[in-house]
């Protein structure tokens, strides 16, 4: 799944509001600007966040098609009181003077990270999904001598593969039995102890081993290896998109066409539509939901201070990343986390400026040394951790901004992507945590929010570059 991309459509503020007094500019003159700018969007499906002039986000919405979504806001004969209802046609009117635009992939990926964004900003024009209502997973048990597959909105925090989130649970029950009828797995609530499998060939199974959807791992009629066999191939077909049985089915519904069998055409359609919209889903890392997988961030801090030798739980952690695309427009982000959470006034940016190309470890340098210099001068205070994306490259070149300078930081850290090992400085070998490890999940947390505060200012730099040209 390619990179999700933020543009951002602004008016500056100053052109529109004075410090003290109304806008310089007629609203007239403001709708037409947006428009104009507007009309440069992409044709790509994507998430849009219209803002006021003091930057505030007023309200989120997805998209098919950028462009067209987001022009239809403000054409002059657009009729956004009977179409969007009032409230939206007020705002539209008389408070919309920005717009952020991100790119994404697919309507899919749009849904998710729409319902994502409102869920954290909880915009004052979005009525709808601000509650907690989560989409669903399909998640198959990992603690289990014999898996079993079920469709849930509050998966398990551990011992569960999960795929999706779907979104639509329509969609994935009706897919569940199709699957199920070719990889005949379990999905029955019974706690199959291992140490009972003498006994369980008196147990009587339900129905689906009747008809063929279910190989009874209740009642002994599968081995265990067999049956580990078939939840294998079920991972496989889950990972692979089905492509494989879905030319089956497409192969078998033409056949049953053919034969002027339409009714059982009509059923492999049917069953061909269901399993392609499986597809509709996303990635379980990447549209993280966290009310779904929620870590205790006092649970977390306890523990990383634990596992980092500190003498207290630590409270603040900042974050830093790099952003560039092929050695442009690079930029720095920094974020702050107080007790576990976001603290936005502590973010900050930084376009890179005495690097050129392609240096990620000369570019985290500048942007170490420019935030933490003002700390040695007492202008500023120190985290308790910094948290540099990246492993040891990424962290070495950290520290060696420090070498300039009459003092030393607190503790530096760095978190790799690939493997989740944190390295830290002045010990030789990383800490591996489990995925689900609270210690790992709050510096995840620092260093995702990093990355996306990152890639954020880089795409408005290369929308500016762009316009400029």
């Amino acid at each position: 799944m390619k990179q999700s991309q933020w543009i951002g459509l602004h008016i500056p503020y100053n052109d529109v509001m004075a410090e003290t007094g109304p806008p310089r500019k007629p609203r007239t003159t403001i709708l037409a600007d947006l428009r104009h700018r507007i009309a440069e969007l992409p044709h790509v499906p994507g998430v849009y966040l219209l803002k006021d002039a003091k930057g505030i986000v007023l309200y989120i919405g997805k998209a098919k098609d950028l462009r067209s979504r987001v022009s239809s806001y403000f054409q002059p004969g657009a009729n956004l009181a009977s179409n969007r209802g009032p409230d939206i046609e007020r705002m539209v009117r008389t408070l919309v003077t920005d717009i952020d635009v991100l790119e994404c992939d697919s309507e899919v990926d749009a849904l998710l990270r729409e319902n994502r964004l409102i869920k954290d900003i909880q915009p004052r024009f979005n009525d709808r999904q601000k509650d907690g209502k989560t989409f669903p997973y399909l998640q198959i048990t990992t603690d289990e001598q014999f898996p079993r597959v079920s469709i849930s909105r509050q998966p398990k925090p551990r011992g569960a593969k999960l795929y999706g989130p779907f979104i639509h649970a329509y969609d994935l029950r009706q897919a569940l039995p199709l699957m199920q009828r070719v990889f005949k797995f379990r999905t029955c609530k019974l706690d199959l102890d291992p140490g009972e499998d003498d006994k369980r060939r008196y147990f009587r199974p339900c129905i689906l081993a009747s008809i063929k959807q279910c190989t009874a791992p209740c009642d002994g009629r599968v081995s265990r290896e067999d049956y580990a066999e078939q939840i294998k191939r079920l991972k496989q077909f889950l990972d692979s998109k089905g492509m494989v049985l879905r030319r089956e089915l497409r192969a078998k519904m033409e056949q049953a066409a053919g034969d002027l069998n339409f009714e059982r055409a009509a059923e492999y359609r049917d069953e061909l539509r269901a399993l392609e919209n499986l597809q509709k889903r996303g990635l379980a890392d990447e549209h993280v939901q966290p009310e779904v997988f929620y870590v205790d961030p006092a649970e977390g801090l306890e523990r990383l201070g634990g596992l980092l030798d500190l003498e207290a739980t630590p409270r603040t952690i900042e974050g830093i990343d790099i952003a560039h695309l092929q050695g442009k427009e690079s930029c720095g982000s920094l974020v702050m986390f107080i007790d576990g959470k976001p603290f936005k006034n502590g973010y900050r940016r930084y376009k890179i400026k005495t690097v050129d190309g392609n240096d990620d470890f000369a570019s985290i340098r500048e942007v170490v040394w420019r935030r933490y210099k003002l700390a040695g001068m007492n202008a500023e205070i120190f985290p308790e951790i910094i948290l540099i994306d990246g492993g040891k490259g990424q962290l070495a070149a950290a520290w060696s901004a420090f070498e300039g300078l009459e003092f030393r930081p607190p503790l530096l850290a760095s978190l790799a992507k690939t493997d989740e090992l944190i390295f830290v400085h002045g010990r030789d070998e990383p800490i591996k945590l489990k995925r689900n490890d609270p210690a790992l999940r709050v510096l995840q947390s620092v260093r995702d929010e990093a990355h996306r505060f990152a890639q954020h200012y880089h795409h408005i730099l290369r929308r500016k570059a762009t316009l400029e040209k």
